[in-house]
């Protein structure tokens, strides 16, 4: 096996770790024993930790953490609108000037 470049190695050591991590999570939810040795108030009504999500199956979103920029400017004045006709380009465009060559 050749030498592998660093950012490489990182996104592979971080994919081993997620992947190890999820079926860590899955396993202890499966065995709640195993889920009480972790955490000591594992049947306690507001615990909330990875394994409860994912043996509940869903999950609740929690608020953003940052908040949407407000813009600096507020925009009272908006002018009018008027229409005005514009010349379409392919009037003069002859579609069917360059059709195949005829069969003769």
């Amino acid at each position: 096996m050749g030498q592998e470049s660093t950012p490489a190695l990182i996104r592979r050591t971080l994919a081993v770790w997620l992947c190890a991590s999820l079926l860590a999570t899955l396993a202890i939810s499966a065995v709640p024993q195993w889920h009480e040795l972790i955490h000591l108030d594992a049947k306690a009504p507001r615990h909330e930790c990875a394994v409860t999500l994912a043996s509940s199956g869903n999950y609740q979103q929690p608020a953003p953490l940052v908040a949407a920029p407000v813009p600096v400017l507020q925009f009272c004045f908006v002018p009018a609108l008027h229409p005005v006709w514009v010349a379409s380009p392919f009037i003069g465009a002859h579609i069917l000037e360059h059709a195949p060559p005829a069969l003769v």
